[in-house]
């Protein structure tokens, strides 16, 4: 007798959901992937797992064994909060934690530190006021570059950073020993970091803690002339407080990825301003390939031995 098909929905947005199903299908070929519409309700009654990019409560309530959703993004605040609006705090998310994801977003943390180094904004600037210019080298090893957030995410970006000659400092939540890097915690730690580092890159997840972490107090202690660089989440900069930073001059430059709404409105203040950078929420993007061999490996330990993944913890966030 046949062993019965398991079945793992994948529940999405149709905007975070495109493309995901094939991949997930060829790392899981054992398994029926499939949209959440594809299954009846019968079929869903017995599910104990879904996938989910965006999803909504009311379908995951749909599933009434459903014991864990693996996330296939890295960020799950959106989901915690939806989860907990709709009265589902039992249900454990497993965030996606892929080495790839880390890679990819060290090689960016590198590239746009590089450009602010390297003085590009003001080259570009005298480029439009037809100004030859050239402004005096200096090395990275005389500048520092200070992370907040060493997790995953900061640790690969120190190795890459310190790579390439810089020093690193990073702060984090609770404190951390990575190799080469000072490293801090704590109110006093932060302003430490803040009143060291000539570029400041955020990482952090976006949790009631670190929500308008970088305002008018943190930018005030930052070294004059500073620049940022947000790969994080919009809600941890304070908006009006980075513009009035930046008019002021106390920030040189502001390299954004991320903001509080996106697509990015063509209203908004940031797109026109000399002194920011404005990008497309590109920094890290998933590899579905690598993720989805992640999700796979996470869904057959489960099925073997009825453990679910490191999952995120509710109060914290991640």
């Amino acid at each position: 007798m046949s062993e019965p098909v398991y079945r793992v929905p994948f529940v999405a947005d149709a905007a975070a959901g495109a493309g995901w199903v094939p991949a997930l299908r060829a790392a899981m070929p054992e398994l029926r992937i499939a949209p959440l519409r594809e299954f009846s309700d019968a079929e869903l009654a017995q599910c104990e797992v879904a996938i989910v990019a965006n999803p909504s409560p009311a379908d995951l309530r749909r599933m009434p064994r459903l014991k864990w959703v693996q996330s296939v993004w890295a960020g799950v605040e959106r989901l915690v909060a939806d989860l907990s609006d709709a009265g589902d705090a039992e249900l454990r998310i497993v965030r996606l934690v892929d080495p790839q994801l880390a890679e990819t977003m060290a090689e960016a943390v590198l590239a746009w530190t590089l450009y602010l180094h390297r003085d590009m904004p003001a080259y570009a600037r005298q480029q439009q006021a037809r100004q030859w210019r050239p402004i005096e080298y200096v090395k990275p090893r005389d500048k520092t570059v200070g992370l907040l957030g060493l997790g995953a995410l900061g640790d690969e970006a120190a190795k890459r950073l310190q790579s390439a000659g810089f020093r690193v400092e990073g702060w984090s939540r609770s404190l951390k020993s990575l190799p080469g890097v000072l490293a801090h915690s704590g109110e006093e730690g932060l302003s430490a970091l803040l009143g060291h580092a000539e570029i400041l890159v955020c990482l952090l997840p976006l949790t009631p803690e670190t929500r308008g972490l970088l305002n008018e107090t943190t930018f005030a202690r930052m070294k004059p002339n500073a620049s940022l660089i947000n790969f994080a989440r919009g809600a941890i900069v304070d908006d009006e407080a980075l513009r009035r930073a930046l008019d002021a001059g106390r920030l040189g430059h502001a390299v954004l990825d991320v903001f509080a709404v996106e697509p990015l409105p063509e209203d908004s203040w940031h797109w026109h301003h000399p002194a920011v950078t404005v990008l497309p929420h590109i920094s890290g993007p998933t590899d579905r390939g690598t993720a989805s061999a992640i999700v796979a490996a996470n869904i057959r330990t489960f099925r073997v031995s009825g453990k679910i993944p490191p999952h995120v913890h509710r109060e914290r966030g991640y």
